[in-house]
């Protein structure tokens, strides 16, 4: 419930500060005196989307507050908890700054907020309609979301939607493995050929680079070797170890009586000796390893050449042969395994779709059985109204398929019986279309908890007994919740709870809008201009008294 509205400096508005009660609110004036300036600024504060230029000339900044009073099971309550606010005694204060540069500015119970949030929040806290609705009654396009919103269908559209997303998702695996499976088809010859090819020759990793330091020692083995058994020779028996050997048997014959000056000698040769015979075997070994059979340099540059031909074939490095052989067999055992997948996913495809046509079917059967309710509200709403002739009917036709569902609903009337049925707002007249609106409204919103509902000239084009009709089911409305009235009709403000006049002022060049809360001798005064215009004459105010009375 609406509490306070602060406004500074906001078009015509300088200062403002107005204290809202429970029931009926009414607001009069005469046209263009600033009511929907009052409007404008409490949408603004509210996060709407409305008209840019709402700073007051001259003025830094505008600025708007209000305070919401919020009961405990307030749906506000979980917006507030998501944006990590907390209601201070269950009062929410509202503060959005305007500045003249078009920067906005917001905070909630002192928390700065996105437009985004207070628009979340201000969902549950007021609805705002008006002659020419903005909220979506008029625009068929609009009429499912209402229906879904009076059948409760919540819970029942978001099953719709995850099963709408599921089949979607099925049909995208389902494309795009056929897809994949043609583009395998086309290449299967060679794949298979490559695969085949690929597996005769089994490349290993390094080995290309092996074969080619053993290609390039095979060609070269002609000269080593040559130059190692001339080396394996001059080490050997018949050459330098042969020498050592023949001095250290020389020595040792006459080291006995050398007293001991051969013994270094001889230990120095024995180990030359032991040195010497490593190295010749070494050099053996050398010889062995250098001595190739013409074959295998043969077999082995068959070998590296394949390889590399091989490699240049298919766009790869010699050593990314073994990883493309293992993607090649990858594709085609996907190709081998593909019908099979296929298969399944055709199941799983008809599964999604039977789960979403449950899902829908569900849906439908919601929604027919809440349009057959709200059809019945609207007929014991249209009664008071004087319009216990109309028709109203929620249809709910077969539609295309989507996230929510497949049908088609719009809000169809007929002003007599008899008369053909069409579109809310081509069939009814200007004041027919207002108490239409009203009886949806009310219909609509009837389980709201904790809502304001702003009705702004909803009476426009109706008089007389339908006038008093209108403001009297707004009175029923406002007994168990808060109406604020933007009205033009007397019928309508004498039934009000509270009265509030919007008049201009001129100072100098200076022009303000002023409201004023009238108690009950001016609102014989107010209510009288309402009847008669700028003269006031005495019949008025009696018409005036009468009205009040009831």
């Amino acid at each position: 419930m609406l509490r306070s509205l602060d406004i500074r400096d906001m078009l015509l508005i300088e200062r403002l500060s107005l204290d809202w009660s429970e029931g009926l609110n009414v607001l009069t004036g005469e046209t263009g005196a600033g009511k929907s300036i009052l409007l404008d600024s409490l949408g603004f504060v509210l996060g709407w989307r409305g008209r840019a230029d709402l700073v007051r000339q001259g003025a830094a900044q505008g600025e708007v507050s209000a305070v919401f009073e919020l009961a405990p099971d307030h749906p506000g309550i979980a917006v507030l908890g998501d944006a990590g606010i907390v209601p201070e005694d269950g009062e929410v204060l509202l503060r959005r700054v305007n500045g003249a540069d078009g920067r906005k500015t917001a905070w909630i119970n002192g928390v700065r907020v996105s437009g985004e949030t207070l628009r979340q929040l201000s969902e549950t806290l007021v609805e705002l309609h008006g002659q020419h609705d903005d909220r979506g009654l008029l625009n068929p396009r609009g009429h499912r979301q209402l229906l879904d919103a009076y059948a409760g269908a919540e819970g029942a559209v978001s099953a719709c939607r995850a099963a709408w997303r599921a089949r979607a998702a099925a049909e995208r695996s389902l494309e795009a493995a056929r897809a994949a499976l043609d583009e395998i088809r086309q290449e299967e010859e060679f794949l298979r050929h490559a695969v085949e090819e690929l597996g005769l020759m089994d490349p290993q990793p390094g080995e290309d680079a092996a074969l080619d330091a053993r290609r390039r020692l095979m060609q070269a083995a002609g000269r080593l070797l040559e130059d190692v058994v001339r080396a394996g020779e001059a080490i050997g028996l018949q050459g330098a170890e042969g020498a050592a050997s023949d001095a250290m048997r020389w020595l040792s014959g006459v080291a006995d009586r050398a007293e001991g000056r051969l013994d270094a000698p001889l230990a120095a040769l024995e180990r030359a000796i032991e040195a010497l015979d490593e190295a010749g075997r070494g050099v053996a070994d050398a010889a062995d390893a250098l001595t190739f059979d013409d074959r295998e340099l043969e077999e082995t540059e068959e070998r590296l050449f394949a390889l590399r031909a091989l490699a240049r074939k298919h766009g790869v490095a010699p050593d990314d042969l073994g990883t493309f052989a293992g993607e090649l067999r990858a594709r085609l055992a996907a190709l081998d395994d593909g019908e099979g997948n296929l298969a399944a996913l055709e199941r799983a495809m008809a599964a999604a779709g039977e789960a979403y046509d449950a899902a829908a079917r569900a849906l439908s059967e919601r929604r027919s059985e809440a349009a057959s309710r709200l059809d019945a509200d609207m007929a014991a709403e249209l009664a008071p109204l004087k319009m216990e002739r109309a028709v109203f009917r929620t249809e709910v036709e077969p539609g295309e398929p989507g996230p929510e569902g497949r049908d088609a609903v719009q809000f169809t009337v007929a002003t007599n019986p008899g008369a053909p049925a069409g579109p809310l707002a081509r069939i009814a007249s200007g004041g027919e279309l207002s108490r239409f609106l009203l009886a949806l409204k009310v219909s609509l919103t009837r389980e709201a908890r904790g809502l304001t509902m702003i009705f702004d000239e909803i009476d426009r084009g109706v008089g007389g007994a339908t006038a008093d009709a209108v403001g009297r089911r707004l009175k029923a409305l406002a007994a168990g919740a808060q109406v604020l009235v933007v009205t033009h009709s007397p019928q309508v403000a004498a039934l009000g709870d509270a009265h509030w006049q919007v008049r201009k002022e001129v100072a100098g060049e200076t022009t303000t809008s002023v409201v004023t809360a009238l108690g009950a001798g001016d609102r014989v005064d107010e209510i009288a201009r309402m009847i008669s215009g700028a003269d006031v004459t005495a019949a008025a105010r009696e018409a005036a008294r009468a009205l009040l009375s009831g």
